[in-house]
């Protein structure tokens, strides 16, 4: 059952839903799932709990600012290039300060992995698991988000969405206005990429539509501890498209790297 957690960011009240999921009890790191850029926590479905019951962890899930049943986006107000910094550097800080939470692991998708990088070259983590990462703006990203909005404003996108998202505008707007503003295709985050120490699993699909495999390679290179997963009949979605696959790989990495402290 999801709770709301109240913040103060730069003097603005923000409500965050959240959910606690796995093992209650667990003594290792909670695990965190940061979700992609039209996610919530609804659109995880069951998969952060059944990771978090075979890696033996408890594990938090919650939705961003404008998604879900958190605080919407107001609607005249556009997210900045910057957006996915703030996230990582000052508001998900919070959040573990309000919760109590010290040295997660995370595991984020898409936006959210970006975000789980940017966090991990800042503040310690026990490790990360990055799924279908961005760390540079790719053609292909800009065209899939191109056809994402042709689907929203032809109806179907808008309406399958609709019942993740209490504001379902603030959260398609909000994602889809920055990344095709032309602006962004400067956001780049691999000058952070050498700060992360942390254990560190990078995985994509082949058949990612948002993404080449370079943004997974590319983290390997500034990070040279990062794992690789490369998974074959998989697109944007590791978590939907190979669940099993992406369990088992996950959680032989987070319950080695424990074992090895």
């Amino acid at each position: 059952m999801s709770a709301f957690a109240h913040l103060s960011l730069q003097g603005a009240p923000v409500r965050l839903e959240y959910q606690w999921v796995g093992v209650p009890d667990s003594t290792h790191p909670t695990v965190v799932f940061l979700h992609e850029g039209l996610g919530s926590i609804a659109l995880w479905k069951d998969f952060p709990e059944q990771l978090c019951r075979a890696a033996g962890m408890r594990g938090l899930v919650f939705s961003r600012e404008g998604y879900g049943r958190s605080t919407p986006r107001p609607h005249e107000q556009r997210w900045p290039v910057g957006f996915m910094h703030r996230q990582a550097w000052e508001v998900l800080p919070a959040l573990l300060q309000e919760l109590g939470i010290d040295q997660p692991w995370l595991f984020g998708h898409s936006d959210g992995a970006s975000i789980a990088l940017l966090h991990a070259a800042r503040f310690p983590v026990a490790g990360l698991i990055v799924a279908a990462p961005h760390i540079i703006v790719e053609d292909i990203s800009v065209e899939s988000i191109e056809q994402a909005r042709e689907a929203y404003l032809a109806g179907g996108l808008r309406e399958r969405l609709a019942r993740y998202h209490e504001d379902i505008d603030s959260a398609f707007w909000g994602w889809n206005d920055i990344w095709l503003d032309p602006a962004f295709r400067a956001w780049d985050i691999r000058e952070h990429l050498p700060a992360i120490t942390a254990p560190l699993l990078a995985i994509q699909g082949e058949d990612d539509e948002y993404g080449t495999l370079e943004q997974i390679y590319g983290i390997a290179r500034l990070a040279p501890q990062t794992q690789l997963l490369v998974l074959p009949q998989c697109g944007h979605s590791p978590h939907r498209d190979q669940a099993g696959r992406l369990i088992d790989a996950a959680t032989r990495f987070m319950t080695g790297i424990d074992r090895a402290h």
